[in-house]
């Protein structure tokens, strides 16, 4: 299958990392990935900060570098729900990256091989827009020699939100010291999501308290090969 990757502006600016892994993941499976250079932000950082003009035409000329492919796959569930919601024409054809993995593909063991502990933060993006449910948790389990433990209260936000963590400061990081909270309690040694947002609000305050605990993209865990 030829599949584009919608790295978005945030992954291939300051996680490109994960676009790597996307790309290592998807070809280990067979299916051959397109980039299409043409590719900026999606708008959601504008239209999710009232800047719904500038959000739309940016959805806008999504629409028309995507137009060409089938199947466009994103490791951002938060940009994918955006686009999704502004772009009618990217249903059905735009994905998340488990998504894609576990319902178009229908595989949850993609060959990988971890040997740590780990636990997941599903992100509010996925939870409660894409509703991607177990499907990041399924595809962690298959992971060879992992050590998969649960993060309490999982389901709660992190407080990043993107402007939200600027503009709500003070609500963002009470609600930031209960998430570090409970990834300590799990001792895991890498905390992990489908969203590297999120990750960088959780990772930047481990780091700061030298917690001893790294954040990595599920992506990355996946295409891991230990």
């Amino acid at each position: 299958m030829r599949v584009a990757l919608f790295i978005t502006c945030f992954n291939d600016t300051l996680f490109p990392a994960t676009g790597r892994a996307t790309v290592a993941l998807l070809e280990r499976l067979g299916h051959a990935v397109t980039f299409p250079e043409e590719q900026t932000c999606c708008g959601q950082m504008h239209g999710n900060t009232g800047y719904s003009g500038d959000g739309d035409a940016l959805a806008r000329r999504w629409e028309r570098v995507f137009e060409p492919f089938d199947v466009v796959v994103s490791p951002s569930a938060s940009c994918v729900g955006f686009v999704r919601e502004r772009v009618p024409s990217a249903r059905g054809r735009l994905f998340e990256l488990t998504e894609f993995l576990v319902d178009e593909l229908g595989v949850t063991d993609v060959g990988a091989s971890f040997p740590h502990r780990v636990t997941l933060h599903p992100t509010c993006h996925s939870l409660r827009l894409l509703r991607v449910g177990d499907r990041p948790w399924r595809l962690l389990s298959a992971v060879q020699g992992i050590d998969l433990v649960e993060l309490p209260e999982a389901d709660e936000c992190c407080g990043f939100g993107g402007t939200f963590a600027v503009k709500n400061a003070d609500t963002s990081m009470a609600m930031l010291s209960d998430k570090l909270r409970r990834v300590l309690d799990t001792r895991a040694e890498v905390c992990t999501a489908a969203d590297n947002s999120c990750l960088m609000h959780i990772g930047g305050a481990l780091r700061r308290q030298r917690a001893g605990v790294r954040t990595m993209h599920l992506a990355e865990i996946l295409a891991a090969t230990e």
